[in-house]
């Protein structure tokens, strides 16, 4: 199976703290990985770092083989221009239309003429199922159609691997389902590796080929969902079994 990212003994602090205490693992070709764990696990933190916006104390992020962290500011330019990214917000500019936001990466990083533009605008409008939405703002849209949006514009460019931030975060079950539908739809026609940030579990169900799972910086679980329950740590057994930590129990009798 082709490795295309490899995370080796990442370390991260903010000030004195550690978010990140040697992470390792990698993602491969085509697999749907799941990311998982409490809030302040370090989920965010570890995606950051995974796509260039922060850098490590310690430790590395490569794609093929080629170290993201250490080469040369235009050189990682352009490989992080293959990785797409859908923020948990939508990350949409408010003052442009939908095909606007679209455009805005191939008008900057495709050198495409306007035509060509706007037929891949159109393009990546109804992969997501929002076809005859590109000329509305964001702040007329719903919260599952600014996913979808957000979406639509990290495939802008084409990626190959397309990270999430919490896709499901603030919608409805139905909504959230169907956006994680739209997900597996779009690694099957695209042929995308995708990397998932997330802690419902529904979707972790839905999604994951494998899950890695954090806990205080730390890597508690990796592996496919069929091993989580031959796991012996306790949090991987609360997270999948729904129940709250000890203490948090003994506090309520």
């Amino acid at each position: 199976m082709t490795v295309l990212i490899e995370v080796e003994h990442l370390v991260a602090h903010y000030g004195e703290r550690c978010i990140l205490d040697d992470v390792s693992f990698t993602v491969h070709e085509g697999e749907i990985l799941v990311i998982l764990g409490a809030s302040g696990s370090g989920k965010s933190t570890l995606l950051k770092h995974m796509v260039g916006l922060l850098r490590p104390t310690a430790g590395t992020v490569r794609y093929h083989g080629q170290d993201l962290i250490h080469m040369e500011e235009e050189e990682r330019a352009a490989l992080l221009r293959r990785v797409g990214i859908s923020f948990q917000s939508g990350g949409l500019f408010n003052s442009l239309t939908l095909a606007d936001n679209i455009a805005l990466p191939l008008r900057e990083h495709g050198g495409f003429d306007e035509a060509t533009i706007q037929a891949l605008v159109r393009m990546k409008l109804s992969l997501v199922g929002l076809a005859d939405a590109g000329h509305l703002l964001p702040e007329e849209l719903s919260g599952g159609m600014k996913k979808r949006a957000g979406v639509a514009r990290a495939l802008a460019l084409d990626p190959e691997i397309l990270f999430f931030d919490e896709p499901s975060a603030g919608l409805d079950p139905i909504t959230a389902a169907g956006l994680d539908q739209m997900i597996l739809s779009l690694r099957r026609l695209l042929g995308l590796t995708l990397v998932v940030i997330t802690h419902e579990l529904t979707s972790i169900y839905t999604l994951a080929d494998r899950a890695l799972m954090l806990d205080q910086g730390k890597v508690i679980f990796l592996g496919s969902l069929a091993e989580v329950p031959r796991s012996t740590h306790p949090r991987v057994r609360q997270f999948f079994q729904r129940q709250p930590p000890a203490r948090a129990v003994a506090a309520t009798s």
